[in-house]
């Protein structure tokens, strides 16, 4: 599987995104990309680097995460031999591995305190000096360091370097998580899927089912584009009539009769996630029944009726206050203001009950 494929979108908040890091690439300065799991961190690294000046120097990567705090030092920084149990002979560090080139730092939250003191030095002084030397070595790097964590409130709370947060943020790309890049999913659900059907060696590719695009719109996507890709893939594959759209996917691999409880990641403001909110909770008028539902000719318009009779019903239980309603339901409140907009309905009382 080519790596770029985490780099394919069409929304306006994942180009947006990219843009940034187009114009960031040229300027010799740190970056700090901040994303979820599977949104394309190491890809937007890897984009800072091929359009900077230092694209025929190496791309150093290191998961911060990935080794106990221990090793963390001097697997950065290098170290001497006998500088501690098992090292037996001297061995450089990411940084001088990264001389002239980009350093990638993934998880930099995950950094001891010690950890991002030395870095800070290595950073604003352009030097490292390996575990058991005395000895500095001069370095010419720059940082991209990548992460999911919330750094601002981690520097509040005393856990992580506000002055090496300062260093490393001259721009802060932001990505998008796939639940709000509008469309994508569709875009990347096809491209995963006749990859999977060439691989399977199909003679076309059949698409998907009008209800099974409509599931992969309105699921979460914690895993965010590596989800997506496992779950199209996983469902391409057990498809055995490649002639008929595919018609059935499955989200969670660990799911199976013996396992009763499965978590719902309904994206949150579907349709189906507040109706099962609301039904869960008790709140909504009961469902039509099924004899009502056989003389439904309009699927939209039946919908939209069910659905302005849950927002009436929950705003009534609280009131009209808003914001309750809408953390109720499991909608933004901006979600909820729309629906009440859409549905004509009158606000009894002030925003804010």
């Amino acid at each position: 599987m080519e790596r770029e494929n985490q780099s394919i979108g069409q929304s306006g908040a994942f180009l947006d995104a990219v843009e940034r890091a187009s114009r960031a690439a040229p300027m010799d300065r740190p970056v700090l990309v901040i994303g979820e799991r599977g949104t394309g961190k190491e890809l937007i690294a890897e984009r800072l680097h091929r359009l900077s000046p230092r694209w025929g120097e190496p791309l150093v990567t290191m998961n911060c995460a990935a080794l106990p705090e221990t090793l963390i030092e001097a697997e950065l920084f290098g170290h001497e031999a006998g500088a501690f149990t098992g090292a037996t002979k001297a061995r450089v560090g990411r940084f001088e591995e990264a001389h002239k080139g980009t350093l990638f730092l993934d998880e930099l939250g995950t950094l001891s305190m010690g950890a991002q003191e030395r870095l800070l030095r290595a950073v604003e002084y352009g030097e490292v000096t390996r575990i058991g030397s005395s000895r500095p070595v001069r370095v010419d790097v720059r940082i991209v360091a990548a992460t999911n964590d919330n750094l601002p409130a981690l520097a509040e709370q005393g856990e992580f370097r506000a002055d090496l947060l300062d260093r490393l943020s001259f721009e802060v790309i932001t990505l998008p998580p796939l639940r709000v890049r509008e469309g994508d999913v569709d875009v990347l659900a096809d491209y995963f899927g006749r990859r999977m059907a060439a691989e399977l060696q199909w003679d076309a590719w059949p698409g998907f089912a009008d209800h099974v695009r409509r599931e992969l719109d309105e699921y979460a996507w914690p895993g965010n584009v590596r989800e997506l890709r496992n779950v199209v893939e996983r469902a391409v594959y057990r498809w055995d009539n490649w002639r008929e759209a595919i018609a059935h996917v499955q989200f969670d691999p660990f799911d199976s009769p013996w396992k009763p409880f499965v978590p719902s990641h309904r994206k949150p403001g579907s349709p189906m996630a507040a109706l099962a909110k609301v039904s869960s909770d008790g709140m909504a008028p009961q469902s039509p029944a099924a004899a009502d539902l056989e003389n439904v000719d309009d699927l939209r318009a039946a919908v939209d009726a069910h659905e302005r009779s849950i927002v009436e019903h929950a705003l009534g239980k609280h009131r009209w206050n808003q914001r309750q309603t809408a953390k109720a339901l499991g909608l933004t409140y901006d979600q909820l203001r729309h629906c009440i907009k859409k549905h004509g309905l009158m606000q009894e009382q002030s925003e804010d009950g």
